[in-house]
């Protein structure tokens, strides 16, 4: 602009000079005034304010009335006139009212032209300067006045809004990499700021917090935006440890979007590397852990009544926890809860899915048994589903679970096809294990064909479901049958399912197909994780004894003796708490490997052999009713009768019902040949064939227990007992197939 076309000031400007005038006289004036005229003087300033704010309002007017016009120039120079604003608040102020009525490219192009790199340092020194009074002199009447900084407090605040305002507008244009690099400017000027001292200087400003919150917040987004996760996760963890004085919601905000991001992106997060930590604290090792941490940490806010309860929140935490494996940790978090936040119904059957995932059935159906007191409950058919399964899991309970199946059968009528199929599922389920303790043989083939009726009704799509009748069918002994379940299990994705494998190459091994049941294994080996080929292993091993390998089955054994030793202390040394019933599960699993390496050493009479394994498994569990049994067995073979007797009868001592145990004391007593023990050793059959009426050693000894009466009739009942025993023995598996 040349100089002959600049104008002479408005009026408006001189009258706003002399109102600034006369607000530094009157304040240059309350250091000599009584607390009257002070009052007195106050009031006379806050009428100046007031005609200033009135003054910047009519000039903004007259701005927003040229901006109309095109001419930002123009508006700019206005601006400067009659609000005594430089170069940068001018810019900073048209900006946002092109801002504010949604001309975005243009708001950007007025931000574009405040040199943000100039004017840093002068931010950064008006936001560590300290505010002194002014005091007087002794020796004269004249007052010091300390140094004033290159900027006002508040146009910090209006350059920031600009900064701030400016990321936005990248953003509306797409320009995410460019509207992070912006938005951070105000972190880095505050946290350099903080760094020394200017707290209070920063929190002290409404509007300026205002906007530095703004900016702590929407800096991940725009990262995320910008497709630069690493970026994203590192403004997160900025906004969360440095000290921004931001309110509890903000802060809950930024906690939870953080815990999902860490949840769902799929990017890992590198571990943070906190500068100054108590020892011994938690430091989380990766996404998870992490995710989970925030979590917690907002539900205990929750409890605390900082923040509004957010349901997402827990959703969240229980997806966190349930991939960690650790659903105590949840239910803990659950019991923890205030009972206005989380209603007592919902709290239970919550509680109860817990419980069940982490092994403690028992604990679960506890709670389930108290949801069922209440009359209307909204998840009233799951739960009864549940505890039907829970039940269905223990003989004990197989009454009681088919009374839940068919409660739910009842309340679900017509309402969900999905809920239709698991409640079939479940009830074909109950049926089946409660056919297993019915008095008569009668009322166990009525059960047994109505639950196979009822698994035959449910979604044939449902890979459970064809699961369940291949096992059913496989324990009658409808071999054929099982295979063609079995095989179409894995072809509706049970790929992953360790138990169909392991049931269809137990199915082969029945049908004495040891090879392919073995190339089975190997299939399932390449399919599951290192950590679960435990039962593969040693079922291959027992495929290899059956067709008289004995030197690979012992090598296979030590392979999964090793594997279970290593996988031990890879656990042992984590901190990860694992479930209640997968550590069972490897217990017995290595025992039972030990007790299998037994009976081999004892078949090829390597007795100290046999007794090393013994000792091994005494480790692990020195009460097992199995070892005792096996001890028995080691005695029994060299020709301790009394010995094994007095094993066995221990074995039996810890479980009544244990069967092995119950066959192999009437195969001693057979063996002493005591005809007066005749009918103990048929009350000890007996009981072991009502417990497992398919047991082909069982039926061979009672065989020979009624050969050895000698009479007619008993000859003819040992006849019958052994072409059972024959028939069980040409489809039995290499290990019962459940």
């Amino acid at each position: 602009m040349r100089k002959s076309e600049i104008r002479p000031p408005p009026a408006e400007k001189l009258h706003l000079h002399s109102r600034l005038r006369q607000r530094l006289r009157k304040i240059r004036m309350k250091c000599l005034c009584s607390g009257e005229q002070m009052r007195l003087i106050e009031e006379e300033d806050k009428r100046s304010e007031l005609g200033v704010s009135s003054a910047l309002s009519a000039a903004e007017s007259e701005t927003a009335k040229k901006l109309d016009n095109g001419n930002i120039e123009e508006a700019e120079l206005s601006l400067r006139e009659t609000s005594s604003l430089n170069y940068e608040e001018a810019r900073a102020l048209l900006g946002r009212i092109e801002y504010q009525k949604g001309n975005i490219e243009a708001a950007l192009r007025v931000f574009e032209g405040i040199d943000i790199s100039g004017i840093t340092i002068k931010m950064k020194t008006a936001l560590t300067a300290r505010e002194e009074k002014r005091h007087r002199r002794r020796s004269k009447g004249s007052f010091v006045t300390p140094p004033q900084p290159p900027m006002s407090k508040h146009a910090v605040s209006l350059l920031f809004e600009a900064i701030f305002l400016k990321a936005k507008s990248l953003q509306r244009l797409g320009r995410f990499q460019e509207a992070a690099q912006s938005c951070r400017v105000i972190l880095d000027i505050v946290e350099a700021s903080v760094s020394e001292g200017a707290s209070e200087n920063v929190t002290g400003d409404i509007k300026l917090q205002e906007t530095l919150a703004k900016a702590v917040e929407l800096l991940p987004q725009l990262w995320k935006l910008a497709e630069s996760p690493r970026d994203a996760i590192l403004s997160y963890r900025r906004a969360l440890l440095n000290h921004w004085k931001l309110d509890p919601e903000t802060t809950a905000r930024i906690q939870k979007e953080y815990a999902v991001f860490l949840l769902y992106s799929g990017e890992e997060a590198v571990p943070p590397n906190l500068r100054s930590q108590t020892e011994g604290s938690f430091i989380p090792r990766n996404n998870v852990e992490e995710a989970i941490l925030l979590l917690m940490l907002l539900l205990r806010k929750v409890n605390q009544k900082r923040i509004t309860w957010d349901a997402a929140i827990l959703d969240h935490l229980t997806f966190a926890l349930t991939i960690a494996g650790d659903l105590t940790a949840l239910a803990k978090q659950l019991e923890e809860l205030s009972p206005e936040i989380l209603d007592q119904r919902e709290l239970y059957y919550t509680l109860s899915l817990c419980y069940h995932g982490a092994g403690e059935g028992l604990v679960a159906l506890g709670l389930l048994r108290k949801l069922f007191s209440e009359k209307e409950d909204p998840n009233r058919i799951s739960g009864l589903l549940m505890a039907s399964k829970i039940c269905g899991e223990r003989p004990g309970l197989a009454e009681e679970g088919l009374d839940y199946a068919r409660r739910a059968i009842g309340d679900l009528g017509n309402e969900c096809v999905q809920l239709d199929g698991a409640a079939r599922l479940v009830l074909g389920i109950a049926l089946t294990e409660s056919s297993r303790k019915t008095a008569t043989e009668a009322e166990r083939v009525a059960r047994q064909s109505e639950g196979m009726q009822a698994l035959a009704c449910g979604d044939m799509t449902d890979p459970r479901v064809v699961h369940r009748l291949a096992l059913e069918n496989a324990e009658q002994r409808k071999l054929d049958s099982a295979l063609v379940y079995a095989k179409q299990a894995l072809k509706l994705g049970a790929e992953s399912d360790l138990e169909v494998w392991l049931l269809l190459a137990r199915v082969l091994s029945a049908q004495k197909r040891f090879s392919d049941a073995e190339t089975i294994v190997d299939a399932a080996l390449n399919e599951t994780g290192k950590w679960e080929q435990g039962k593969l292993l040693r079922l291959k091993a027992k495929l290899r004894l059956a067709k008289g390998e004995v030197k690979d089955t012992i090598k296979s054994y030590t392979e999964l003796l090793a594997l279970l030793q290593v996988q031990s202390k890879s656990f042992s040394s984590s901190k990860k708490q694992l479930p209640k019933g997968y550590v069972e599960g490897l217990r017995s699993l290595e025992l039972g490997t030990w007790h299998d390496l037994a009976h081999i050493y004892i078949d090829l009479s390597q007795w100290r052999d046999a007794e090393t394994c013994l000792s091994r498994s005494r480790l692990i569990a020195p009460y097992s009713p199995v070892r005792y049994h096996t001890e028995g067995v080691l005695c029994k073979r060299q020709g301790q009768l009394e010995e094994a007797m007095e094993a066995f009868t221990t074995a039996l001592d810890m479980d009544p019902m244990h069967v092995p145990s119950l066959i192999s004391k009437a195969e001693v007593l057979l063996e002493l040949g005591n005809r007066s023990s005749i009918a103990v050793v048929r009350s000890f059959l007996m009981e072991a064939l009502r417990i497992d009426r398919l047991n082909q050693s069982a039926w061979y000894n009672l065989g020979k227990m009624f050969k050895a009466e000698g009479s007619v009739s008993s000859k003819q009942e040992a006849v019958e007992c052994f072409q059972a025993a024959v028939a069980l023995e040409e489809t039995m598996p290499v290990e019962p197939f459940r």
